[in-house]
């Protein structure tokens, strides 16, 4: 089971929770990103770049994934993408996207952009706030026990 990191977009204090989880479960990590993302020298951590491109990254990822892969990212498309391959999706906010909820998220997503192509402006995400990175941790901590339990009873 491989953490696949849409990191082109994710907040740095979410990478280092990541890297601290990686460290502690030695699970695999791995970052996709088209720059370059500093990343400790650990054989279960990597950082993959791809040429810059839209969606070359979303691409990658979704190339890569396999079922039961968790995969991180805010990009509702490429979740939706993930979630059909069988990978499990968690937002950096800690909001866990599934085959229950990708619908709705995408029809949400392309209601907005035809407001914003329409002039209406709808804002950004509010400011990432402790609530959210500690929401973040838990459903990680909660997925990689989930895990790790998983892998013991085999």
């Amino acid at each position: 089971m491989t953490i696949w990191v849409d990191a082109d977009a994710c907040p740095a204090v979410i990478k280092e929770i990541l890297i601290r989880s990686a460290q502690r479960t030695q699970i695999s990590l791995c970052f996709v990103a088209n720059q370059y993302i500093n990343v400790p020298n650990a054989d279960n951590i990597k950082s993959v770049r791809v040429p810059a491109g839209f969606d070359v990254a979303d691409d990658e990822i979704v190339r890569r994934c396999v079922e039961k892969d968790l995969v991180i990212t805010n990009d509702i498309p490429l979740a939706a993408e993930v979630i059909e391959k069988g990978a499990l999706v968690l937002s950096s906010r800690g909001e866990i996207l599934d085959s229950d909820n990708i619908k709705a998220r995408l029809n949400m997503r392309d209601f907005l952009e035809t407001l914003r192509s329409s002039g209406i402006q709808s804002g950004g995400p509010a400011k990432m706030s402790q609530q959210d990175r500690q929401q973040f941790a838990n459903k990680l901590d909660k997925y990689l026990s989930d895990w790790a339990k998983a892998k013991a009873s085999q």
